[in-house]
């Protein structure tokens, strides 16, 4: 199974096929421009995307990895919400009310490429519902992340470069 990145393809199948919502719980958001393109083209075609990240990071560099995404994300009509009372750790992921998986898989490069992570697929089962009402409580215990208007200066717009270079190591 190694030449296969099963929670990358999985986690695609599922943002692509939505046809109402994506909800998605993540520590740490560092994504390829397919997943990029994916998030922000559903969300583009009327799919209500929404990403739950810890606004308390353990490792810093990975947490302003994950921002830098923000920007793009919110323009193109993700919405994005930091969990404010700790760090959440939740890695979850449900839609239109039939499919979630739950498991270790991050979105990121090292879970999708490098680890072999795993998840629970749950699909037209009651356990669905229990993992968007999870979802909806990290949301209400979350703060939303609507980024201010600001001049992108050039330090700013290398600094996201370079760390998005570095993904892959972080």
């Amino acid at each position: 199974l190694d030449s296969e990145n099963f929670g990358a393809l999985v986690y695609m199948d599922i943002i692509q096929n939505a046809k109402k919502y994506v909800y998605i719980t993540t520590p740490y958001l560092i994504i390829d421009d397919q997943m990029l393109t994916a998030l922000t083209y559903a969300a583009k075609s009327g799919v209500d995307v929404r990403i739950i990240t810890p606004h308390k990071w353990d490792k810093r560099l990975v947490h302003m990895a994950t921002r830098s995404y923000y920007h793009t994300l919110w323009e193109n009509g993700v919405k994005i919400y930091e969990y404010t009372p700790g760090f959440m750790h939740a890695k979850m992921v449900v839609s239109d009310d039939e499919i979630a998986v739950v498991g270790s898989i991050n979105f990121d490069y090292r879970s999708f490429y490098l680890h072999f992570e795993c998840g629970a697929y749950l699909y037209n089962t009651d356990s669905v519902a229990a993992v968007k009402d999870a979802f909806l409580a990290y949301e209400d215990a979350s703060a939303e992340v609507t980024p201010k208007p600001q001049r992108r200066d050039g330090f700013s717009s290398l600094y996201h470069a370079i760390l998005r270079l570095l993904a892959p190591l972080l």
